[in-house]
Order: C-alpha cells, then sequence, then structure tokens
C-alpha cells in the first residue's frame, strides 16, 4: 500500500469512533421520536414529549391593573363582576395587591397600587370578558345600579358587547363570541368598503 492510502485509512480510522458516536445518537433520537409516536397519549414518554412543546410555548397568565384605591377595585371585581379573591397582600392594613380568578375559568387579573402621583390611565387597552348569558348578567348589573357606556349590541365584526368602566376608569368589554372567538373576524363596514 502507498504512504498517502495508509495516511487516509488512519485518518478515517481515527474519525471513526466520532462518526460512530454521531450515528448512535441519532438512532437513540429516532427511537425516542418513533417510542413517542407508537405510545398512546397518557404514556410517560409521549407526556414528556408534551411537557417539552409546552415548555417552549408561551401562555398568557394575567393582567396587571394599577389603581390607586385597591380594596375599591377588589369590591368592584368581586362584588360586581364576581371574580373570586385569591390573594389580598395588606401593607399597615391597607390592601396594595390583590388576585382575582374570573368566576367562569382559569383566568385572572391583578390589581396593584399605583404609586404616589403615578397616572393610572389605560388609554389603549381594554379589558375584555366573555359571558354567555351576556344581556341577563347586564341587566342584573343594571338592577343594582350600574351605568353602561355602552349597552349590549351586535357589533360588526359579529360579537355581542356591552362597555363599561371600573371606578377608576378602566375600560371593560363584557362580551359574548362563542363559536366565532376562535375565528378570522371580518367587519361588515370593511367588506363595504371593499365591494365599492
Amino acid at each position: 500500500m502507498k504512504k498517502s492510502a495508509k495516511k487516509k485509512v488512519s485518518a478515517r480510522k481515527a474519525g471513526a469512533p466520532k462518526q460512530l458516536a454521531l450515528a448512535k445518537r441519532a438512532r437513540a433520537t429516532r427511537k425516542k421520536i418513533t417510542a413517542t409516536k407508537k405510545k398512546p397519549p397518557g404514556s410517560a414518554i409521549a407526556k414528556a414529549a408534551r411537557a417539552t412543546d409546552i415548555a417552549d410555548k408561551l401562555s398568557f397568565n394575567h393582567a396587571m391593573i394599577y389603581l390607586k384605591d385597591v380594596t375599591r377595585g377588589v369590591d368592584f371585581y368581586r362584588d360586581w363582576l364576581g371574580f373570586k379573591l385569591i390573594e389580598d397582600y395588606r401593607h399597615e392594613g391597607t390592601s396594595v395587591y390583590a388576585r382575582l380568578r374570573a368566576p367562569g375559568g382559569d383566568g385572572t387579573i391583578a390589581l396593584h397600587q399605583a404609586g404616589p402621583g403615578a397616572s393610572v390611565a389605560s388609554d389603549g387597552v381594554r379589558l375584555y370578558f366573555e359571558v354567555a348569558n351576556l344581556d341577563d348578567f347586564c341587566q342584573k348589573l343594571r338592577r343594582r345600579g350600574f351605568v353602561f357606556t355602552q349597552q349590549p349590541q351586535i357589533m360588526p365584526w359579529g360579537w355581542r358587547h356591552a362597555y363599561l368602566n371600573d371606578p377608576e376608569g378602566h375600560e371593560i368589554s363584557l362580551y359574548w363570541a362563542g363559536e366565532l372567538r376562535m375565528k378570522k373576524t371580518v367587519m361588515k363596514t370593511a367588506q363595504q368598503a371593499g365591494n365599492r
């Protein structure tokens, strides 16, 4: 054998362990993927795969609402809208932070004491809470003396909305979209403009 051919064989042999290790890793990964696909949804491997998928995805947690009077905010969201109080943190007897859970799901809001002189204006932000019996829900609030900025009505995008403000002026929409909530909305006014 010529010297150059011997060198090539030696070089291949030197790189062989590295290639073997890479090949083994690739086979092991393929086995895991195949095992996950074949395993029933409740298996440990399938659960681990789902947990990895979930860990890499962003999830909405809660909305933080800054208020001048957290106690008044708790009273509104709990007593008027039916939220369940999870936590009420007090400093020197005054509520400065509270977390509440929506009565119809896992959605939460947090109420936080605004700093001295800080604005609590939320121009450009509106909170949306969905309720199937929107008209009945709004009627109960009206009977108790609550004033709406807009009574329930069908909007151009097909959802039924009522608008109101919390005690510190944060805009709220109570609405019902039902099946339309996760579908693309096409506003009637946009359709009409496109047809001209």
